[in-house]
């Protein structure tokens, strides 16, 4: 058991905004934090590029993303599933 480590790879859910991309699909995931003064919450959203192998995401779905290793040059996430699939 030496030597051992048990990684546990970061998730998270977010929002398809970009589908244009072969096999790639760009997520939205967006957090809550509180000012330091003035205490008010405020949105703050990053944008990850996340393998999608079947090219199954459409734009406005929602997904959960896990971390990978280097895909690309800035792709580093996968798409594990499609939590919620975009009103037509």
């Amino acid at each position: 058991m030496e030597g051992e480590k048990t990684v546990r790879k970061k998730t998270r859910v977010g929002t398809v905004v970009s589908s244009k991309m072969q096999k790639t699909v760009v997520v939205s995931v967006e957090r809550l934090i509180q000012h330091e003064q003035y205490r008010k919450l405020i949105r703050r959203s990053n944008r990850f590029k996340a393998h999608d192998e079947l090219s199954a995401c459409k734009v406005g779905d929602r997904v959960l993303i896990a971390e990978s290793r280097p895909l690309s040059k800035d792709k580093r996430w996968v798409v594990l599933e499609i939590l919620q699939k975009a009103a037509q």
